[in-house]
């Protein structure tokens, strides 16, 4: 398509409106581009500068826009155009926009007075997400003064890991109550912003801390044998998916050493937490890094996405309302504030809300999953002073 440009935004929002809903011009975004790379190139005259600049105005992620640009580029050159800065003959703007049906990409291209519009499209992949009836629900199930690192439920009983104990508690009356305790012995002083996570076994738990590592048993009483470790912990998403990764031990994250249970092993940047989803039968591991962003991983560990509204707790769950699974998260915060967990699940490797965010009495500072569709939310009280665990499930309704 073709067309004279006067107003770029009016223009813009006409060709959007009036592009067929089923018509495409490539199968995906690389065709896209690579189609309006050589239209450029024999725009602009072979060997001319061209100055591009690129704008996202889709639900699309970060990387799809950088990955259409590389394409954009690639294909310009092949066609004997370049990408320049110096006094450029050609100005080029694209966007990548969409409707209801297509991914557009929009380009305007002008020299002196000669301008037109090109647009190329491809058919967009909608995944329907059913978010009627899916909440979010608490439960409260235990709560003391000195912090809380993790709680597990391994055979029936409940462990509570705190910096310098091992509690278990039995079901007595249906409520929870003390039935032994250990004293931990870190082989040298726990960092100040320690970190600890208890994973549940057949009949026992283990204890991943900086710097050690502890296998515990619930029956027929409780034992908990520990030693110095830099092994990596186990982190796991729900029951489907499972990392390996080494902790930073006088930090209060993981380094991005990083193994998945297929055997990959990767070097990502330091991250806080992680959590797998599924889209469209495709597992994606996402890293809530240290720099404050959400990475988007593919199942090979390659960069596939991106998201900013996250805080740095993450968890994955095992409940599957609508398509693919969900993800449990925290909002952005700095810890002196309240917090609050969303269920989102995965579209177009972007976070999608599937629940109002579920407003908590303080900062989350620990998110574990707890098998199922439930995960553990450590809370520390801004009100009381005091350490919250909370069940938080994913209920999908009716």
């Amino acid at each position: 398509m073709i067309a004279a440009v006067k107003g770029w935004h009016a223009v813009l929002s006409a060709l959007l409106f009036f592009i067929p809903a089923g018509g495409t011009a490539a199968e995906d975004g690389n065709g896209a581009a690579r189609e309006l790379a050589r239209k450029t190139a024999v725009f602009a005259g072979k060997g001319e500068p061209v100055s591009v600049t690129w704008s996202n105005v889709t639900s699309l992620g970060s990387s799809e826009l950088l990955q259409v640009r590389g394409s954009f580029e690639a294909a310009l050159r092949e066609a004997g155009g370049r990408i320049g800065e110096v006094a450029p003959l050609t100005e080029v703007r694209i966007t990548l926009s969409e409707n209801r049906t297509q991914y557009l990409l929009v380009e305007e291209i002008r020299r002196s007075d000669d301008r037109q519009v090109w647009i190329s499209s491809w058919k967009r992949t909608e995944v329907s997400v059913a978010s009627a009836g899916i909440a979010l629900e608490k439960k409260l199930v235990w709560e003391q003064d000195e912090p809380m690192l993790d709680v597990a439920f391994p055979a029936g009983t409940m462990v509570v890991l705190s910096p310098s104990t091992v509690m278990l508690f039995v079901r007595k009356g249906g409520a929870w109550a003390p039935a032994a305790f250990m004293f931990l012995k870190p082989p040298r002083p726990w960092p100040r912003d320690l970190r600890g996570h208890l994973r549940a076994t057949a009949g026992g738990f283990q204890v991943y801390l900086p710097g050690m590592a502890c296998s515990g048993a619930v029956e027929p009483a409780l034992i908990v044998e520990c030693k110095p470790s830099e092994e990596p912990w186990v982190l796991e998403s729900g029951s489907r998916a499972m990392l390996l990764s080494s902790f930073a031990a006088a930090r209060n994250y993981f380094d991005g050493r990083v193994t998945t249970q297929a055997g990959v092993r990767k070097n990502v940047a330091p991250f806080y937490s992680a959590a797998s989803a599924e889209e469209q039968g495709r597992t994606l591991w996402l890293l809530a890094m240290v720099d404050g962003h959400t990475q988007v991983l593919d199942a090979s560990l390659d960069p596939a996405g991106s998201i900013s509204s996250w805080g740095s707790d993450i968890a994955g769950t095992d409940a599957h309302c609508g398509n693919g699974s969900q993800v449990l998260a925290t909002r952005p915060g700095d810890g002196t504030v309240t917090d609050a967990l969303q269920a989102f699940a995965i579209v177009n490797r972007s976070a999608t809300p599937l629940t109002p965010p579920m407003e908590l009495p303080g900062p989350v500072t620990a998110l574990w999953p707890s098998g199922g569709a439930s995960a553990v939310a450590i809370v520390h009280n801004l009100t009381t002073g005091r350490y919250e665990a909370y069940v938080v499930t994913v209920s999908c309704g009716g």
